[in-house]
């Protein structure tokens, strides 16, 4: 970890803040704002205090790591587009014939040596010191809402019940007391499948906790590798170099320079209610049981650094890590999806609620046969929303000219709503985990699309309110066949209705979306954002010929919702005051307001 800082520095993408800030609100919120400016840098806070615990730490704090794409590849150690060939050029490797292709296929083979990770028989480094409980780390709390403090980048270590299988996860950890972290690991991960099989046996199950060391430990952490293979090793294949494993006393092995340590048991018998916490949707996810870990050490090096992230809303550091992901995993995508040229995960889609692909088209119907495809694999059967276009499309990264490229062919008939498992995170599913998912096929020109009679936004409101009360209507993309227009209401109405109501003025619109009024029309990023978040296409697309209505407004018990709606992750306003009095942060209004900090303006 103090090599890689030394190179963040060197590529002038480290700030050193040494003002004295609080683990309480203060330092979160500054990496918060820093990873959403387009030069944001890793920031090393090293003057950690806690103010209502009275409490000042040895330990410094480092935040946004993945700062940019330059320091995921000083991580990598490489490009990441590099690695992503080199899967490519293995996925396609065959029987060589010549003696040329013989010298190649060895060399390839040779230069996975150092994939598997090597166990030393030596203490790792931190077990320099050991700290008496969890009080003497800086361990952050982000939101005001959080039900408390939560380690957020802590790489945990686990393993089967047999010992043959070995699992690197990245899950958010609670703190319950001094000696007792709650295991936010959700009912798809492999640590789960692991903790009821110790759960069977009535055994204990020992977890290790690692913080800091090599960055790339931690993005392995969160890589989509299929079941049952050991992360670590992808870190071999990355830097052609074996991850060095130590063994901790409960048995599980961790990495010999980790900076941080803390092992123990998790309580198969033991469960205590974990969060609120507001995580990557940008939304509190609500209080719900999960397995208790009791610490029976905590180790650190003599110069350790305690890594920490923020989550919330869009863009955050986990946008730089989610891009290593999505172009690293490509290649092994494409075998389950041959047809698949690529794809892409919009950032405001915060990942798993929006995905773009492009793909060879061949024969009818083979959009929707990578649908499915997608909703089977992986990873990828978290998705929700799903949209295809031919390869012909522009860049998926192109926005500006792909929007109005998948709007010309919309058509309400190519768009395929099923369902399946859903991210434990996701809110907007009328049950955890499992909701709706939506399809959408654009890789056809829509030939027979109706002709559109359009009006300008103040006309079209005025046929509306004849209708239905609402406080904004805008039209954006007005120059394609399908324009969506955006609506505002000033209070809850059944949307359906409305929909229906407005059947005799279809020749003026297309696609309508209806929103709550914290919302912004002068604001199309957080829009999509907070779209893609609230909407189950089940229950919130409704189709009359060839236009659609989109409830994204937030849905309680008339929508036969009986989940608790949660409230969205907003800075202080307090806190960021404070920073700007201290000179410590840069009121930047045009940031705070186009990123919605506070949930209102700044």
């Amino acid at each position: 970890m103090r090599e890689f800082i030394e190179l963040l520095e060197k590529n002038d993408l480290l700030t050193v803040i040494e003002q004295e800030l609080d683990t309480e609100l203060e330092i979160a919120h500054l990496a918060y704002i820093e990873a959403k400016k387009k030069d944001g840098k890793a920031l090393l806070f090293t003057n950690v205090v806690n103010k209502k615990e009275k409490v000042k730490y040895n330990f410094p704090v480092l935040m946004n790591t993945f700062c940019s794409e330059k320091a995921l590849n000083l991580a990598f150690t490489r490009d990441y587009e590099e690695v992503a060939a080199e899967i490519s050029s293995l996925l396609k490797m065959h029987i060589p014939t010549s003696f040329s292709a013989k010298l190649d296929f060895f060399k390839k083979l040779f230069s996975l040596k150092s994939v598997p990770p090597k166990r030393l028989k030596k203490k790792g480094e931190f077990e320099y010191q050991s700290l008496s409980s969890l009080k003497e780390l800086p361990i952050l709390k982000t939101w005001e809402d959080d039900a408390d403090k939560f380690i957020t980048m802590g790489q945990v270590y686990t393993q089967s019940l047999d010992k043959t299988q070995n699992n690197l996860g990245m899950y958010r950890l609670q703190v319950k007391s001094d000696n007792e972290l709650l295991m936010h690991w959700q009912i798809h991960k492999d640590a789960t499948h692991f903790y009821h099989e110790y759960k069977k046996a009535g055994q204990k199950m020992p977890v290790s906790i690692a913080i800091g060391g090599d960055p790339l430990y931690i993005w392995c952490s969160q890589a989509p590798l299929p079941k049952g293979i050991f992360e670590l090793l992808l870190y071999g294949f990355i830097k052609k170099e074996n991850a060095n494993l130590v063994q901790c006393q409960n048995g599980i092995f961790v990495p010999y320079n980790s900076d941080i340590v803390i092992e123990g048991f998790v309580d198969i018998d033991e469960m205590a209610l974990e969060g609120p916490f507001g995580d990557h949707t940008g939304f509190y996810t609500p209080k719900e049981p999960f397995p208790v870990m009791k610490i029976t050490s905590i180790k650190a090096k003599k110069d350790a650094i305690y890594q920490a992230t923020v989550v919330g809303k869009p863009p955050l550091e986990d946008k730089i890590m989610a891009l290593g992901t999505e172009r690293v995993f490509l290649p092994l995508l494409q075998t389950s999806a041959p047809d698949l040229l690529d794809y892409n995960m919009p950032e405001n889609g915060v990942f798993h609620n929006l995905i773009l692909a492009k793909i060879n088209t061949n024969y009818p119907a083979q959009a929707q046969q990578l649908m499915h495809a997608f909703w089977g694999v992986g990873q990828m059967s978290f998705v929700k929303h799903a949209i295809f276009v031919d390869k012909d499309a522009p860049n998926l990264k192109d926005y500006d000219k792909l929007i109005p490229y998948m709007l010309n062919r919309f058509d309400t008939k190519k768009l395929f709503i099923s369902e399946g498992i859903c991210d434990q995170l996701d809110h907007a599913s009328p049950n955890s985990c499992y909701g709706g998912k939506a399809g959408l096929d654009l890789t056809d020109e829509n030939l027979n699309q109706r002709k559109l009679e359009l009006l300008d936004d103040d006309d079209l409101s005025e046929i509306f309110k004849s209708k239905f009360s609402f406080l904004a209507l805008k039209q954006f993309y007005k120059d394609t066949s399908s324009p969506i227009t955006c609506i505002i209401l000033d209070k809850k109405q059944n949307v359906k209705k409305i929909f229906g109501d407005l059947k005799d003025f279809n020749k003026h619109f297309r696609i309508l979306v209806f929103l709550d009024k914290e919302n912004k029309l002068e604001n199309p990023y957080m829009l999509i954002w907070r779209v893609v978040n609230n909407i189950d296409s089940k229950r919130d697309f409704y189709i009359n010929a060839d236009t659609i209505a989109i409830n994204a407004c937030a849905k309680d018990e008339s929508d036969s919702y009986e989940r608790q709606w949660p409230k969205q992750t907003d800075c202080s306003k307090s806190v960021l005051k404070e920073l700007i009095k201290r000179g410590i942060l840069k009121e930047d209004k045009e940031l705070f307001n186009k990123f919605e900090l506070c949930g209102e303006d700044f």
